[in-house]
């Protein structure tokens, strides 16, 4: 599926999940499991190695993620369909209307991907810098494996204009970028974009959240 269909079934799913959000009704204990692989699997390995630059990556991504589903959240809100949805059926939690826990915890790794980007931050590829080509190729992955998504029951697209173009141009993109670009920076410019980035995550979460608005 390469855009939304605008079907009543896909529009009936996602009412659908509306009702499920953060509701606890499909809790099970992989809540806990992904949690503990994720921080003790990953996080604390990297920071055992200092790896501050992936650390910084990861959590660049992560912040700009959930920017990105927040943004989500509030369309559903104003317009009634969100531009992605997560079934209710396919998670044990669900956090907003385009995340569950488990997509959530994938993101909250992803960024590490800039571990392979080349140790030269100057060199060009087809003469473009190499940690933009590494980015638009990042994007392009996931917005393939989103096509798939799209195709089952776990992920919805509503709206007949957004898809796997949509997607890879205004959310994967950036998304990469973030972690790419951020990955070389001076230390204090990374402290900055993140206190940035999850100061917005944080306030926007403690203002809408309590609003009823996400």
């Amino acid at each position: 599926m390469l855009f939304g269909d605008g079907s009543a079934l896909a529009m009936q799913a996602a009412d659908a999940a509306k009702l499920a959000i953060r509701s606890v009704d499909n809790f099970d204990w992989t809540f806990i499991a992904i949690m503990a692989l994720v921080v003790n699997g990953v996080y604390i390995p990297q920071i055992k190695k200092k790896n501050w630059n992936g650390i910084c990556a990861a959590l660049a991504l992560y912040g700009v993620h959930w920017l990105y589903e927040i943004a989500n959240a509030v369309i559903c809100t104003l317009t009634g369909y969100a531009l992605w949805t997560v079934s209710a059926e396919s998670t044990s939690f669900m956090l907003l209307i385009g995340v569950s826990w488990e997509l959530s915890m994938m993101f909250s790794i992803a960024g590490f991907s800039a571990d392979i980007l080349p140790e030269d931050k100057d060199m060009k590829i087809f003469g473009i810098n190499n940690r933009i080509v590494f980015a638009i190729g990042q994007a392009a992955f996931f917005s393939v494996f989103e096509i798939f998504l799209a195709s089952t029951p776990a992920f919805i697209w509503v709206y007949k204009w957004w898809g796997a173009l949509p997607v890879f141009i205004t959310t994967y993109i950036p998304f990469f970028l973030a972690a790419y670009l951020i990955y070389d920076k001076p230390r204090a410019a990374q402290k900055k974009f993140l206190a940035i980035v999850w100061g917005a995550v944080a306030v926007l979460l403690a203002v809408l959240i309590p609003l009823g608005i996400i």
